[in-house]
């Protein structure tokens, strides 16, 4: 258990800049994904939701999109040993005060006072749960475009870790997204700590930031002394508050359950299998011959040359593509090879890769369901493209033993996964990627991430790594 005091001197914010906080990877959602979604704010206190998530807030109502804000508690019991401001009072006051910073950030009549007894939410998380799952289906639509946003559930504040926890509950068992946003963690946490690393951050523009920063002063009996009597100190203190004044938030980002296309969304509904793809995406290509427009957008272009260049190596002997799709990659991946054979469970798709493919001599295609079927051979590279996630977690956990006993030491496995959501499907690019790296074990010759995908390389050993 956390234990803390808010006059602690904290670590500074110089520390967390110094480990990395500022370029951790960035929250896969573009602001047309924002705008096209549901949120539903928990706070457990009035400030929380400006401190963690004011810039969220600012960008999500300039986007247009739905937002409710669900408040606790009063936050009354931030004073404990004032003489001057009874619990009433200041009950009263930091309710006007939340009030104003809502409106600060475009959220007028958008919020919901619950009249929870400040640390007291741990013993009220059946009646928490039982709200918020009231006001996460009164958001109308799929459950896999509502996203909850909380307080870290490890926050170390009492009632920041009940709110967090029923928060996840109500997410994973609706199969909603969950967005936590740390507040006293930044305080008493040191960047030795491991949790961090794996969080997202959000860029604020500079309106953004200026928004959030005219509702933290809203909540002045929390930035100001309440009188100069004792027990009547600042509680946030601006060495504290620095952690709040960067130009960017940051968040545990858990995506959301997604569920088959065309079925009701809820949870216990079977994503897709490869079994699937064959049917799935000959269908898709029979629609449209380019869908993903490979061939023609800057996107996908430059994702392609950054994967090209990616590789370690100049020359391969004998490389394999897993889901080439219409062989864009593929082409540009032939000429560092001397053998390449590309494989796609889409007969159509391969039938537009075959025509493509024609001018390179070293190239073959062939259609192959992974990783039920296997072409055999040994390789020094094998390439793994926006494919990882058409796969189930065992069928995932299949094809890494494949690749395990299918490559050459010292050879090259390269994976580039979309970052955000994938409709449908059990995984997505960023659990690819870490199962393929916990399952192998096989050291990361370079890794670059951006907002939309997951770039990375790996190196065979040249002691063979038994499996697990």
């Amino acid at each position: 258990m956390v234990t803390f005091l808010h006059t602690d001197e904290g670590t500074d914010e110089t520390a967390w800049s110094a480990r990395g906080l500022p370029v951790i990877p960035e929250l896969p959602l573009a602001p047309e994904e924002l705008a096209a979604m549901r949120f539903l704010v928990l706070a457990a206190h009035p400030d929380d939701e400006t401190l963690g998530a004011g810039g969220l807030l600012a960008r999500l109502h300039g986007l247009g999109a739905e937002v409710e804000v669900l408040l606790c508690t009063a936050g009354e019991a931030s004073h404990p040993g004032s003489e001057t401001v009874s619990r009433e009072e200041l009950t009263a006051r930091r309710l006007a005060e939340f009030a104003a910073a809502l409106e600060t950030m475009g959220l007028t009549d958008r919020w919901r006072y619950l009249g929870l007894p400040d640390s007291g939410l741990a013993e009220r998380t059946a009646d928490i749960a039982r709200v918020v799952r009231e006001a996460a289906a009164g958001l109308a639509g799929p459950a896999g475009r509502l996203a909850i946003v909380a307080p870290y559930r490890a926050d170390g504040h009492a009632d920041h870790d009940a709110l967090g926890s029923v928060a996840a509950a109500v997410a994973a068992g609706n199969g909603y997204a969950l967005l936590e946003y740390p507040i006293w963690y930044w305080h008493w946490a040191t960047p030795g700590n491991p949790e961090w690393q794996s969080w997202v951050r959000l860029p604020l523009e500079p309106e953004e930031q200026s928004i959030k920063e005219r509702a933290m002063q809203e909540h002045a009996s929390q930035t100001t002394p309440l009188s100069p009597h004792p027990g009547d100190e600042v509680l946030l203190s601006e060495s504290f508050l620095r952690h709040f004044s960067r130009p960017f938030e940051t968040f545990a980002w858990t995506p959301p359950q997604e569920f088959m296309p065309g079925k009701t969304d809820g949870p216990g509904t079977v994503p897709h299998t490869s079994k699937e793809a064959q049917e799935i995406f000959d269908g898709i290509h029979n629609l449209e011959p380019d869908p993903w427009k490979y061939a023609t957008s800057w996107y996908e272009r430059r994702k392609r040359a950054l994967t090209v260049a990616a590789l370690p190596s100049e020359q391969y002997s004998s490389a394999l593509e897993i889901g080439c799709s219409i062989g864009t990659l593929t082409a540009e991946l032939a000429p560092r090879c001397a053998n390449l054979l590309a494989v796609d469970a889409s007969g159509a798709a391969l039938a537009q890769a075959a025509e493509r493919l024609a001018p390179f001599p070293g190239v073959s295609a062939r259609q192959l369901t992974m990783p039920a079927e296997w072409p055999g051979g040994s390789y020094d590279l094998v390439v793994v493209s926006e494919v990882g996630y058409y796969l189930t977690a065992s069928e995932l956990e299949a094809l890494i033993e494949r690749i395990r006993h299918s490559m050459l030491p010292g050879g090259t496995l390269l994976l580039c996964h979309w970052r955000h959501p994938i409709s449908g499907w059990e995984l997505d690019g960023e659990t690819v990627h870490t199962r393929v790296r916990d399952g192998l074990k096989w050291p990361t010759a370079g890794l670059y991430r951006e907002r939309d995908f997951l770039l990375e390389t790996l190196t065979v050993p040249l002691a063979a790594v038994p499996a697990p």
